[in-house]
């Protein structure tokens, strides 16, 4: 028996799964949402059409921060109290602002034939994370794949000496041996 599919259904079905190979691949910054009145404003204002995360792709100063929000809203309807304003613009420049380092737009992780024995690992592990924390911080972290390439991806970012294809090993090799229990 043949199998038919509609052309409609094959293009609903490779339309769905083009986004879904593409975001696998890209690493994301992971925003820890502010407290207290920042939420609210962020909460009521924000959150209903898109996410905080993107804002980690950025580093300005308040005058850049305002004129990014006027231009990416400049065609929505969106009306946020000056109140609120001073809030948000003041959260943005201490969180995003000029001195921060803005999380890079381009990288894609390549992948991987060779994986790290744990020595390989302890080694990096010495070489790139031990100049500015102690390796403990790492030892009581339990995070998915994803998550450890995010980390490292900033650690990189703020200083750490790992190329793509170490980064990537790394990010095998934390995942599988600190990773986390998906049954928990």
């Amino acid at each position: 028996m043949k199998w038919r599919f509609p052309a409609a259904t094959l293009l609903l079905v490779v339309g769905m799964a083009i986004p879904l190979m593409a975001q696998r691949g890209a690493a994301r910054p992971q925003v820890t949402p502010p407290d207290g009145p920042v939420w609210q404003v962020l909460r009521k204002n924000c959150s209903g059409c898109h996410g905080i995360d993107d804002n980690a792709f950025y580093a300005l100063d308040r005058a850049g921060w305002q004129s990014l929000l006027d231009a990416k809203h400049k065609d929505r309807k969106v009306v946020v109290a000056e109140k609120d304003q001073e809030l948000l613009l003041d959260w943005l420049v201490s969180k995003f602002g000029p001195t921060s380092r803005p999380f890079p737009r381009t990288y894609v992780p390549p992948e991987i034939t060779t994986f790290l024995t744990d020595l390989e690992a302890t080694r990096m592990m010495s070489r790139s994370c031990e100049s500015c924390h102690d390796l403990q911080v790492v030892n009581r972290a339990r995070f998915a794949a994803d998550r450890w390439r995010v980390i490292l991806v900033t650690m990189r970012e703020r200083g750490a000496v790992l190329t793509d294809e170490e980064l990537e090993r790394m990010v095998e090799w934390l995942g599988r041996v600190k990773g986390i229990n998906p049954n928990q």
